[in-house]
């Protein structure tokens, strides 16, 4: 997908970490949480729960924080969370998907309306964008994995559909039904990978100059700073000069 591996570094950019790892922390507790109340509490007789775990620990969260997050589930905890997706469009006709997980419907929706509006961006309804895009299981490794070559072979033998290999490492795609087995199948010849998830991948890009760039980034980091969202997807695609000025 263009620009995955340059939206990684966007969101690790240099004095917002210590932030973003802490609402990242929190974001992935509450998957798990919601993760284990949907199903069995033991992470391998739940395929959601299992992904869940698997993508907080290799964004090192704590054992214990992990162990807390279903315990919450299990403990008769009365906290409750709707899974919603908001579409819109974002400057410059940018498509936005955001998927949010929150305990009151009509803050959330507010607050979403209001950050698209103060974008000059706008709140569209269900379906206006993510025909876009394409739901998928997404497995990432880095590029010690091993080569091209033998990363597409592994891939394809665990059952994914597609893999993009560059300097930066490899991503594995695969329908998002099957992103538990092929995990565990790639798991199993290639160890741990650096993400697992399911994703939004789009299917058309929306070029941007910088003046759009900058403007998307500021809708971009004021939703994930929202408590309710848990993901933001854009189609937005930028030139390797561009993403260095980001």
């Amino acid at each position: 997908m263009a620009g995955h591996s340059k939206w990684a570094n966007i969101q690790h950019r240099k004095g917002r970490q210590d932030k973003l790892r802490s609402k990242l922390f929190s974001k992935l507790s509450k998957e798990i949480t919601v993760a284990a109340k949907m199903g069995d509490p033991d992470p391998e007789k739940n395929p959601r729960l299992r992904l869940a775990v698997k993508e907080a620990k290799s964004n090192s969260v704590p054992k214990d924080v992990i162990d807390r997050a279903i315990g919450k589930a299990t403990g008769g905890d009365d906290e409750n969370y709707d899974e919603i997706r908001y579409e819109g469009y974002g400057p410059n006709g940018v498509a936005v998907i955001v998927e949010a997980m929150t305990d009151n419907k009509n803050r959330t929706a507010s607050s979403v309306r209001s950050l698209f509006t103060k974008s000059g961006g706008n709140l569209a309804e269900t379906g206006a964008v993510s025909f876009m895009f394409e739901r998928k299981g997404l497995v990432v490794y880095g590029p010690d994995a091993g080569d091209d070559d033998a990363i597409f072979e592994h891939a394809i033998e665990a059952g994914a559909e597609d893999v993009e290999s560059t300097k930066d490492g490899h991503d594995i795609y695969c329908d998002s039904t099957d992103l538990n087995d092929v995990s565990k199948a790639l798991e199993a010849a290639l160890g741990e990978s650096e993400t697992t998830k399911l994703i939004w991948k789009p299917t058309t890009m929306t070029e941007l100059d910088l003046s759009g760039a900058e403007k998307l980034m500021r809708l971009i980091e004021s939703l994930e700073d929202d408590d309710d969202v848990q993901n933001v997807t854009t189609n937005m695609d930028v030139s390797d000069e561009i993403m260095a000025q980001l």
